[in-house]
């Protein structure tokens, strides 16, 4: 389901997610939404880096994701980090609350999105957190391969 997301309007993204942990399987999942946070999603100022999802009585939730207020909101404006709901199938839930309490796994959100219908997604992660040493050795792969593309391209 990953490549589905590069195809809509991308609202946020967590780019660190792929750095931090391993990425075992991805899941797209509605959210409800309350009075003005659609505006304010469509003006694109969220952020999702510091967010994760849970399973709580039988219910995914997408915690601390920012939604700024909406600028030209009145006195129902919504509050900014709330627990937002995730819209998922019975079976997807019980296959990540297993995963969770099982292998120690987390949920991580990688991306939200508007999809073709204007509804918007959250892209989430079944992961597995990295330790120090394999962040280390996936960095150290990228210089490498930033310094040979360099070389070639000096050479060729």
């Amino acid at each position: 389901m990953a490549n589905t997301a590069s195809k809509h309007r991308m609202i946020a993204e967590n780019r660190k997610a792929r750095f931090e942990f391993y990425i075992e399987d991805t899941f797209e999942a509605g959210i409800v939404l309350h009075g003005t946070e659609v505006k304010s999603l469509r003006d694109g100022k969220s952020t999702i880096g510091e967010s994760y999802a849970e399973i709580r009585n039988d219910e995914a939730w997408l915690v601390n994701a920012n939604i700024p207020e909406y600028s030209h909101g009145n006195r129902q404006n919504h509050e900014p980090k709330r627990p937002r709901k995730l819209l998922m199938k019975r079976r997807e839930i019980d296959k990540l609350g297993g995963a969770i309490q099982r292998q120690g796994m987390t949920l991580v959100p990688l991306s939200m999105y508007f999809d073709d219908n204007g509804r918007a997604k959250v892209e989430l992660a079944l992961a597995k957190g990295k330790q120090l040493h394999d962040k280390r050795a996936v960095q150290k792969d990228r210089d490498w391969k930033r310094d040979k593309a360099r070389l070639l391209r000096e050479r060729g």
